[in-house]
This record gives structure tokens, sequence and C-alpha cells, in this order.
């Protein structure tokens, strides 16, 4: 298999990650119209296809590691299943973070879907494997849940907002609120849960390498969708009612932008692989990576923001309140990525 052979090229790969993991989701916004639980349906086969494609080239080129194909076929039961319940996990979580989208938008959305994921992931790797400074740990964590609430509180003042003369806003718009803001949460938390499950996968003695735990993990992604999607089909998230067949009804537009996501966001998800794969002492620390990994966050509020407008027209109020929440998140995941460096 292809790993990094510099650590020049290791850090590339952590970039990528950032970069496909905060911008995939502009597909969701070039497509308005069309429904997002028929785009999510395209959106897994990219993962799907992508997976496959590097690991039948990088991953069975080179002379690092076991090819894909005897990667797979040495790879113990317990690690496929746990690499196959990363992707479940996965899946769920990320059906309902752009469920969340679509209603609040990516200004909403990624802050405190992806920022509960980085909460939740610290909070149990750190008693899972206690490592670093715990001050310096859950300082940045608290950070990152004053960011989090001030975006909600953004959002509310902002939908909530009217001008003179305009009615009070209904029960419905609040009620919108709260089930975008509700989404975040839910789909956040799951998120959190998902690359310990994949991490299990990697090791043991039937450990999976980079390329052959990206496939198992796209199959969980592709093969849920079925499940789920039946449920949010019939019970989405808003609008009416959907059926298997209003997918064909898409254009050749729509159903490509839904791959083209899915490929975008698996490029960045076998980066991080990889990238974690690579001979050890050309590996990025664990304080940059992480750092530059949960970067996605505030990736994904920029576009949301700064490229596609979702605060416009807002008050100073709001206008104040993005810019700490920004801030906040800076500084948070700053003080998360150095709590290594301190450990006691």
């Amino acid at each position: 298999m292809v790993v990094p052979h510099s650590y020049v090229v290791a850090l590339f790969l952590t970039i990528l990650t950032m970069t496909c993991w905060g911008s995939w989701a502009n597909v969701v916004k070039m497509v308005k119209g069309w429904r997002f639980e028929l785009l999510y349906f395209d959106y897994a086969l990219g993962i799907l296809l992508t997976s496959a494609v590097a690991g039948l080239t990088f991953g069975s080129m080179g002379n690092y590691g076991r090819p894909f194909f005897s990667d797979l076929g040495a790879a113990g039961w317990r690690n496929l299943a746990f690499g196959f319940l990363g992707g479940v996990v996965y899946n769920l979580s990320n059906i309902l973070v752009v469920g969340a989208m679509a209603i609040a938008g990516l200004g909403v959305a990624f802050p405190i879907g992806v920022g509960l994921a980085l909460v939740v992931g610290v909070i149990w790797n750190y008693f899972v494997n206690p490592q670093g400074n715990p001050t310096l740990l859950f300082s940045g964590v608290a950070l990152v849940v004053a960011a989090i609430v001030l975006d909600g509180i953004a959002y509310r003042v902002h939908t909530l907002a009217r001008s003179p003369g305009d009615s009070p806003p209904g029960a419905g718009q609040k009620q919108r609120i709260k089930k975008g803001i509700l989404l975040s949460i839910i789909g956040g938390v799951l998120m959190g849960m998902f690359f310990p499950l994949v991490e299990i996968g990697k090791t043991g003695p039937g450990g999976l390498g980079p390329y052959a735990i990206g496939f198992v993990f796209a199959v969980g992604v592709f093969l849920s969708t079925f499940v789920f999607n039946a449920y949010f089909l019939r019970k989405p998230v808003e609008g009416p009612p959907l059926k298997y067949r209003d997918y064909f009804r898409g254009s050749s537009f729509e159903h490509a932008a839904g791959v083209l996501g899915g490929v975008i966001w698996e490029i960045g998800t076998l980066s991080s692989f990889v990238a974690a794969s690579a001979p050890r002492e050309l590996q990025v620390g664990p304080a940059i990576s992480y750092a530059l990994g949960q970067g996605s966050t505030m990736v994904g509020a920029f576009w949301g923001v700064v490229i596609w407008k979702e605060f416009a027209g807002g008050s100073p109020l709001v206008s104040r309140l993005i810019a700490l929440m920004f801030v906040l998140f800076v500084a948070g995941l700053a003080v998360v990525s150095i709590a290594p460096l301190f450990a006691r």
C-alpha cells in the first residue's frame, strides 16, 4: 500500500482531511430543491466507489504493509465488525446533521454537530486512554461548548428577528429552530462515537490497514443508508413524505452532486487513515493532527457564514455572536491540541 514517506506529505494529508470534511456539504446547498434524503443515496455511493478505487490503486501498490485484498483476507471478524459498525454509526449521525443543515444551514449544523463530536470524542478518548493535561483538555472542551451555545443563540436570534410591521414568529417557526438545533445535537453526539470504533478495527493481529478499513467502513455506510432512509423517506425531518421512486426523478446534475459530495468526504477520511499509518517517525503528531482534523468545523462554518451568507441581514448582535463563536472555537481547538504537550 502507499503511505506517506515524508513528514510534509503526512501533514498535507491532515490538511486535506480538514478541507474535505468541512467542504463536502456544499453540494447540499448547490442542489436546492433536491431533498437531502434522495441526495444521500448518491452520497453513500460516492463514498463506496471512492474507497474501492483507492483500495484497488493506492492500496494495492507499494511495498509497505499488505496489499488491499491480502489485508481484507487476513482481517479478523472482530475487526471487520467494528469497521462496519463505525460506518453505520457515522451514517446515522451524518444523516441527522445533514437534516439539520437542510433546516438551519451549514453555519449552524457544523459548529453544533461537529463541535459536539469533538467534545464527545475528547471525553471518550480521555477516559479510555488518559493522555494529555486534563486541565487544558477540558478547558478547551469548555471553550468549544461555549462556542456551540453562542452559535445556537445566534441562529435563534437571527431566525426570530423581524422587521417593523411583520407579524410575530409563530409556533411553527419556533419549532423549526428547535428541530434544527436538536438534530445537530443528536447527530453530533453520535458522530463523536464512530472514530473509536474504527480505531478498534485497526488494532490487534487481525487489524486492517487504512485502505481496507476505509472500504469496510464505506460498506457500512452504503448498506445502512437503505435502512435509515427507509425511515426518513416516510418520516422526513421537513417536507412531505417521499418514495424510493422519487430518486429517479432527479436530474443528472443532482445525482452527480450527491456522488461528488461522497467522493470529497471519503478522500478526506482516507487521507486521515493513511496519514495515521505512516512510519511512526514520519507521522504527524497527535496534537497537530487532532487540531487540523477538527478544524473542519470552522471550514464548514466559514462556507455557511461567509460564502452562502446564511446570516446575511442579521442584526449587529448576531454578527458579534458569530464572530465570538469563531474566536472561542479556534481557542478551544488550540487548547485541546496543546494538551498532550503538557501531560503530567
